[in-house]
């Protein structure tokens, strides 16, 4: 088989499963690819003798008749998902040594599946950033342009896809961290309805925004690997307690049933070329039968300015575990407790990490709780609220991914509320628990960008199934970069 066919996760899985070749063969390829490109910087860690490891016992399932749809695929890991044995740092120099002894949920259930990890990908530090630029372990770079950035903070995840190092990844998306990067690097991105994936083993940002989901090409690329980890968790107290679904089933489903709603107020300020891109996809879902119809979401706009209260003070709360005491970087010598706990920090956070802990203690601090935390969990229930009103009468609503495609390294790292905007379009489902698909939708500039389907709490199956049924009639998720794998 080509290449071309096999660099997807339902391609590599049609693969293996014909005995077109082994996964030893497949993992071996990549990780040579991966090898050829260290300048991407995608990876934090590559474990490739497990990697090697794990395809024999791939390749033996699936002589023994005992495979399942993902066995012996190869993927990756975010930096976040404690993985055994694995260094796992989070982007930080503060977990750079850190060996986690145990697995999260997430690295569990895909070693079940028989996926084959080959590392833990690049990230910005403790998932806050929109660019992958706030790595201590450097900047990754887009596979479509490398002189700009890939998208945050799934960064790692994205960029090893588009390059074609690995067919599918996991990634985390707290405000838009699947999604965003998914747009930047042409690919499909999926984030859950809050509580259908373990967070358990996933070290921690803002506890209730923060959610793991799959990244790949295509929509049935995501439903594969949605499938393999999402389901209830008793270890998560998050968890929701609910039968699992078939999500690659959801790709053939029909789509004529369904109603899209588009609130086109939100986009005045996009581009020419980015407003069109959007009239293309609704053109395409209305060729499918899809019955699209205009809607308002007025309080959306302001999910920005909430997020970035709401986020950063469980940020503050969830960081303060990094003491120097426990676990991680400790500062040398210190004189007292304070001591050590300021050094450790100051040595051992980098410059954003530092501004959202900052930022979300203040809104904490007595005198400021209900001027800016209250207030801002008031608009998050209204914005909530107004999304399940809407859901009421749509099935799905289409925005754009994001405001732009893909900007220069360096663009935004000196105003800390342009990057901020990057995710307007997506926080709100972070907000409101929803989940919400980010899949290729065209060019601009050259770049490739996305639009993002939201629905209603555990509507994974419509979105995919307005996701597979669009890629059906577009090659959108079928274009690559340059050199991809080469």
């Amino acid at each position: 088989m080509s290449r071309e066919e096999i660099d997807t996760v339902a391609g590599a899985a049609a693969a293996l499963e014909a005995g077109a070749l082994s996964s030893r063969e497949l993992v071996t390829e990549r990780l040579a690819a991966i090898d050829r490109d260290p300048a991407l910087n995608a990876f934090i860690t590559v474990t490739a003798e497990r990697a090697l490891a794990a395809a024999d016992a791939a390749d033996r399932r699936r002589r023994d008749g005992e495979a399942t749809a993902l066995t012996g695929v190869p993927i990756a890991l975010k930096d976040i998902f404690c993985t055994r044995d694995v260094r796992t740092t989070a982007g930080s120099r503060i977990l750079q040594d850190w060996i986690a002894p145990y697995d999260a949920t997430v690295t569990e259930r895909l070693d079940a599946a028989g996926a084959v990890s080959l590392g833990k990908t690049n990230m910005d530090e403790f998932a806050m950033g929109s660019s992958g630029e706030n790595s201590h372990f450097g900047a990754t770079l887009n596979p479509w342009d490398r002189t700009r950035v890939p998208g945050g903070s799934s960064s790692g995840s994205a960029a090893a896809i588009a390059a074609g190092l690995v067919p599918g990844a996991i990634g985390t998306d707290t405000g838009g961290s699947i999604r965003q990067p998914a747009a930047f690097c042409g690919l499909t991105g999926l984030k859950p309805t809050y509580g259908r994936v373990s967070r358990w083993g996933m070290i921690a940002f803002a506890s209730s925004l923060d959610q793991a989901g799959p990244l790949g090409h295509s929509a049935e690329d995501v439903a594969l690997l949605l499938d393999a980890i999402a389901g209830f968790d008793p270890r998560d107290s998050t968890s929701v307690d609910r039968p699992a679904e078939r999500y690659a089933d959801a790709c053939g489903m029909a789509v004529t049933p369904f109603t899209v709603g588009i609130p086109e107020h939100l986009f005045e300020a996009l581009s020419p070329a980015l407003a069109g891109v959007i009239d293309e996809a609704r053109a395409v879902l209305e060729g499918l039968g899809v019955r699209c119809v205009p809607m308002r979401l007025d309080h959306a706009s302001s999910g920005v300015a909430a997020y970035y209260v709401i986020a950063p003070a469980e940020a503050s709360t969830n960081l303060s575990r990094f003491d120097g005491v426990r676990f991680g970087h400790r500062c040398e010598a210190p004189t007292s407790i304070d001591d050590l706990y300021a050094r450790t920090r100051a040595e051992g956070f980098g410059a954003e990490v530092k501004r959202r802990i900052l930022t979300g203690t203040y809104a904490l601090s007595v005198g400021y709780y209900e001027a800016y935390y209250r207030r801002a969990q008031r608009v998050r229930r209204l914005i909530r609220d107004e999304f399940l009103a809407a859901f009421g009468s749509v099935d799905a609503i289409l925005t754009p991914t994001t405001p732009t495609p893909a900007f220069p390294l360096g663009d935004k790292t000196d105003d800390p509320v342009a990057m901020y905007l990057q995710d307007v379009f997506t926080i709100p489902a972070n907000l409101a628990g929803i989940p919400g698909l980010s899949m290729p939708a065209g060019r601009v500039e050259g770049l490739p960008v996305g639009v993002q389907l939201l629905g209603t709490h555990f509507a994974e199956r419509t979105l995919i199934a307005l996701a597979a049924a669009f890629q059906r009639e577009t090659d959108h998720h079928l274009q690559r970069p340059a050199g991809a794998g080469s």
